[in-house]
């Protein structure tokens, strides 16, 4: 089966190239199709601290998607995992979740902190992020992924 999606905007932010690490200190904005949407869209939305943006990773060329398992990063000292218990741009479908801080909204554009997608990347969605769909219980995650997020939203400097 096809899915065919169309982007409802385009990331317009200070990274340009994807270079992962220290991504609060990028500023960004999420800009609507202003061919497809009125500021009505995006109604109500600076009334939620966050959202959740569904973006595709349009820069991967086809030969570096992964379908198996491999080192995060390529670090050899991290067990391989597949590419389902990664969050890497290398993916099947070659989407990407973050939740980030709505800075304000106007027009058509969100700005936005912690959003880790660089300038031109294609949005496909945007939810507001409601507390009731995080994670009910006790969350885990191994110790390898834990050393690999320690500066990726901030540097250790």
């Amino acid at each position: 089966m096809d899915i065919t999606l169309r982007p409802v905007g385009y990331v317009r932010s200070s990274r340009h190239d994807a270079v992962d690490d220290d991504w609060d200190s990028e500023t960004a904005s999420i800009v609507l199709d202003a061919d497809v949407f009125t500021p009505g869209a995006l109604a109500e939305l600076d009334t939620f601290s966050h959202i959740e943006v569904i973006y595709h990773f349009n820069r991967v060329p086809s030969e570096k998607i992964e379908f198996g398992a491999r080192h995060p990063r390529g670090n050899p000292e991290w067990p391989r995992a597949g590419i389902f218990a990664q969050r890497g741009k290398n993916r099947p479908n070659l989407l990407g979740l973050t939740v980030c801080a709505v800075v304000g909204v106007d027009g058509l554009t969100v700005d936005v902190t912690g959003l880790d997608a660089i300038d031109g990347t294609p949005v496909l969605d945007i939810k507001p992020y409601l507390r009731e769909f995080a994670p009910r219980g006790t969350t885990r995650q191994p110790a390898w992924s834990t050393e690999l997020m320690s500066e990726y939203w901030s540097s250790a400097d």
